[in-house]
């Protein structure tokens, strides 16, 4: 059972990790926080973009020697593999970290999976704390990796199609999205934000919207925003490739217009999600279920878990 303090670490942890939203991709944004072996929090990080550090060594490197003893609560479990970067399981384990606090199990942790690791060296691990809360961040990219498709958000004004709200839009939202559709262009939410070597954008956007993102998956992109009325038919005719639909209603709104589009988004799956006021309007954002975060099927910790619960 996480404590008190363990909780307060992840929620920090969730917040760090979205400054990593719009410059990770292909790698998840990801979060940390190092407590001390009194429950003092010593060390914070996060993943900024792949090729560079990940969330656990930035946060290992601020809390230096105070984290031998201590406790690391990330958002994600730590990769189990050694890449462009050392697996954070070792870099925990050379720290001395006592125990581990897990929101979220990675789907792609390649061999017995970080948090078995781990548990294999001694280690405490507490997994499945607050998953609904991190998937505010991580959701996104849960998705995207589990289809390998994009994550795909189409934000249009209702009624006339205003340039200067769709401008809004973009300054919005982009910051979350690898790629922004604005018009003909396409171009980087964060520009200059990816590693190149690690990240294309496409040149155009032509052909069949599926295979089209499962091009833009395979370059790098996880999450791509779509603004405007240009490409809403595309998108219209194929709505079982957008995740996520925010609606821009300036002064008063068209009533036919509201309920035509909101009963034509239920049947198509989505979910109120919320409703702010913006300007002179309101902002709608519907969802798509969030997705459960659910272990690997054949993860060696749950098993053990499992075993020890009289549950396997």
């Amino acid at each position: 059972m996480a404590s008190a303090a363990e909780l307060a670490a992840m929620r920090q942890a969730i917040m760090l990790s979205s400054f990593g939203l719009g410059t990770t991709s292909p790698n998840p944004p990801v979060g940390c926080v190092i407590l001390d072996r009194h429950g003092k929090a010593v060390g914070a990080g996060y993943h900024r973009r792949k090729g560079e550090a990940h969330a656990e060594a930035n946060a290992l490197a601020v809390a230096g020697a105070a984290a031998r003893g201590g406790t690391a609560v990330v958002t994600l479990e730590p990769c189990n593999h050694i890449g462009v970067t050392p697996a954070c399981r070792q870099e925990l384990i050379n720290a001395g970290i006592a125990r581990v606090v897990i929101s979220v199990i990675d789907p792609t942790s390649r061999g017995d999976g970080g948090a078995a690791v781990l548990t294999a060296h001694g280690i405490d691990v507490e997994t499945s704390v607050i998953p609904d809360e991190t998937l505010a961040v991580l959701g996104p990219w849960l998705t995207a990796t589990r289809r390998h498709r994009p994550y795909l958000t189409w934000a249009y004004t209702l009624g006339e199609d205003s340039h200067d709200l769709n401008e809004q839009l973009t300054t919005d939202l982009r910051s979350g999205a690898d790629l922004v559709l604005s018009g003909k262009a396409i171009e980087e939410g964060v520009p200059g934000g990816h590693a190149p070597e690690h990240f294309t954008a496409p040149k155009d956007l032509t052909g069949d919207l599926a295979r089209w993102l499962s091009t833009c998956y395979a370059t790098g992109s996880r999450a791509i925003l779509a603004v405007g009325a240009h490409h809403s038919g595309a998108l219209h005719d194929n709505l079982d490739c957008v995740d996520e639909i925010v609606v821009a209603v300036e002064n008063t709104p068209p009533m036919d217009g509201l309920a035509a589009t909101t009963a034509d988004l239920t049947s198509a799956g989505f979910e109120l999600d919320g409703v702010r006021p913006a300007g002179a309007g309101v902002r709608i954002r519907l969802r798509r279920p969030k997705p459960v975060p659910v272990p690997r099927a054949d993860d060696p910790l749950q098993v053990a878990q499992e075993a020890a619960s009289g549950l396997h």
